[in-house]
């Protein structure tokens, strides 16, 4: 019988790097990680594409798929919807394959809960100030909106301690080799 495959989790607050340094690391074909696309609610945004970014569902059929029991884990933010859908979770993970799940700090006390043996890494910047700076250089959202993130940002890193490991987001390459090193050490 095939081996189970593993969840690995990765969450930081917002503006600490975390696509940079996924990119770096999630295409090891050594881990057989598949990255797990979260559906949403939200509107596409320029450039955005459907089953690669985000599965764009309306709302209506978010709640639709609410009631069916289709999502490991959702939450409501900025008045929209997202979630981890169950169906392409479990696919991969009977063949055998590892899925790293992107996802907030509410869906991951849902999903440890369920899979209490997933790994769990949670990426954090030197200082509260690096975040700030980030989100401002991204020219996203407005001053108001990057408050609220760095106020939701300052609550997430207090919940630093769910994580069995962290990684301080200093330079994007070290930290991406220092997710390789966990990674063998919970995968190979």
């Amino acid at each position: 019988m095939k081996k189970r495959g593993k969840i690995v989790i990765f969450a930081g607050p917002s503006g600490v790097g975390k696509e940079t340094v996924k990119r770096l690391f999630i295409n090891d074909r050594r881990f057989n990680l598949r990255y797990s696309i979260s559906a949403t609610s939200r509107k596409k945004r320029n450039g955005e594409i459907n089953r690669e970014n985000y599965h764009f569902l309306s709302k209506n059929k978010f709640e639709k798929w609410i009631k069916k029991n289709k999502f490991l884990e959702w939450v409501t933010f900025a008045n929209n919807y997202y979630g981890t859908p169950y169906k392409f979770l479990e696919k991969h993970l009977k063949k055998g394959q590892n899925v790293l799940l992107e996802i907030d700090i509410v869906g991951v006390k849902k999903v440890i809960k369920k899979y209490p043996d997933a790994v769990t890494i949670f990426l954090l910047p030197p200082k509260i100030g690096d975040l700030e700076k980030r989100l401002l250089a991204r020219k996203t959202e407005r001053t108001e909106e990057i408050k609220v993130r760095i106020e939701i940002a300052k609550a997430e890193i207090k919940e630093k301690d769910l994580f069995k490991y962290q990684v301080i987001n200093k330079k994007p390459e070290n930290s991406a080799n220092e997710i390789i090193e966990i990674l063998k050490k919970e995968l190979l």
